[in-house]
């Protein structure tokens, strides 16, 4: 049976290390960050989701749960969802690496398919782990009928979502736009031969 469910997913805004790559650094939302998200949120009354799912690390997940307390709505922690892990350029700024690695950091930008930070995560790994997690998001929506969900994390996941959406290839994810503390709808359909569909809606 074809499942149709619709994903609304919410950027973290901005954190005590804005302006580095922050990966799986644990940085904590700034007043302002954390007003971001509360703004895009409040503009979408009366509250379409049934459940919540977020990347744990906190600059996501405090705010979701907060916001699951006060809907009454179940949330969900789901690792696979937390941002690309940058390696040894996490908490370092662009102009820090430039100046370090200035080649490296230029392929990077251009052919993140097959350049990576220096012990960081690929591009093929990160997209297979977003991947799993939309399935094991899928399945606890069914499980529990659900069919509009709220999804919080973080900038790179949101971009990968969105090249997916738009069948682009995947060198070019760092080119599409994906602003702190704003929502972006997509539509999930799951056919019978799980095969995923991804688009914007």
């Amino acid at each position: 049976m074809q499942a149709e469910l619709i994903i609304d997913v919410l950027r973290h805004g901005e954190t005590t290390l804005s302006h580095t790559l922050r990966g799986h650094l644990d940085d904590e939302l700034t007043q302002t960050g954390w007003q971001q998200m509360q703004n895009s949120i409040e503009q979408m009354q009366p509250y379409p989701w049934q459940v919540i799912f977020t990347s744990p690390l906190q600059r996501c997940a405090a705010f979701a749960h907060t916001f699951a307390i006060n809907t009454h709505l179940i949330s969900y922690e789901d690792a696979n969802f937390k941002e690309m892990n940058f390696g040894d350029w996490e908490g370092v700024t662009t102009e820090q690496i430039y100046q370090q690695c200035p080649e490296l950091l230029a392929n990077f930008w251009q052919k993140p398919t097959q350049y990576t930070a220096p012990n960081g995560e690929s591009l093929s790994d990160f997209q297979l782990r977003i991947e799993q997690g939309l399935f094991s998001m899928i399945e606890k929506m069914q499980a529990q009928q659900s069919s509009h969900a709220l999804l919080v994390t973080h900038g790179g996941v949101i971009k990968l979502l969105r090249c997916m959406a738009q069948h682009q290839p995947l060198d070019n994810i760092l080119k599409i736009q994906a602003q702190l503390g704003q929502l972006h709808r997509f539509k999930l359909t799951l056919d019978d031969d799980r095969q995923l569909q991804i688009t914007e809606a």
